[in-house]
C-alpha cells in the first residue's frame, strides 16, 4: 500500500466519525437548549403565581390614584363651605402630590408607558387647578373655583386621567 491509499482509507474513516461527532453535540446542544428554555418557562410560570397578584394591585391602586385626583372625585370631596378659592387650590394640588407620593411605589409592577400617563395626569391635573385659580379674583370662593374648574373640564376633551385610567385597563386586559 502506498501512502495515497493510507491517507484515502483514514479519510474514510475520519470524515463519517467526525459528522456522527458532529450530529451528535449538535443533538446534546438542541437537547440543553430546549431544557433551559422549559426551566425558564417554569421558572417564569412559578413567578406569575407571585407577581400576577402583586401586579394586578398596582394597576387597581393606580386606577384608584386616577379617580381620586380627577376633579369631579376631588371638588366633590374637598370642596367646604366658606372655603376660599387659594384654600381649595392649596387643599387640591397638596392632595393631588399626597397621592402621588403615596403611590409612587407602584411604578416598579405597571409599564413604562402606563407610568408616564400617571405622571401627566397628575401633572395636568396640577396644571388645570391653578390656571383655573389664577383665573380667579383675590375675594373668590372655592365654590367659584370649582364651576370654573368643572367649565375648564368640559372643554376639554378627555382628561388626563381618564385617558390614563383607559390605558391602564387595556393593559390589564391584555393580561389575560
Amino acid at each position: 500500500m502506498n501512502t495515497t491509499e493510507i491517507i484515502f482509507d483514514i479519510l474514510k474513516i475520519a470524515i463519517p466519525a467526525g459528522l456522527v461527532v458532529l450530529v451528535a453535540y449538535l443533538i446534546v446542544k438542541k437537547f440543553f437548549e430546549n431544557e433551559e428554555k422549559k426551566r425558564r418557562y417554569e421558572s417564569r410560570k412559578g413567578n406569575q403565581q407571585y407577581t400576577l397578584p402583586v401586579r394586578l394591585q398596582a394597576y387597581e391602586r393606580m386606577i384608584l390614584f386616577l379617580e381620586r385626583v380627577s376633579p369631579e372625585s376631588m371638588l366633590m370631596r374637598m370642596n367646604k363651605p366658606g372655603m376660599s378659592a387659594k384654600a381649595l387650590q392649596s387643599e387640591l394640588t397638596k392632595t393631588i402630590r399626597q397621592e402621588y407620593e403615596h403611590n409612587m411605589a407602584q411604578q416598579i409592577y405597571i409599564s413604562n408607558g402606563a407610568w408616564e400617563l400617571v405622571k401627566n395626569a397628575k401633572e395636568e391635573m396640577i396644571r388645570l387647578v391653578n390656571i383655573a385659580a389664577s383665573k380667579m379674583r383675590d375675594k373668590a370662593t372655592g365654590l367659584e373655583l370649582s364651576k370654573t374648574i368643572f367649565t375648564m373640564i368640559s372643554e376639554v376633551g378627555a382628561l388626563p386621567t381618564h385617558v390614563a385610567i383607559n390605558y391602564l385597563k387595556k393593559e390589564v386586559r391584555r393580561m389575560f
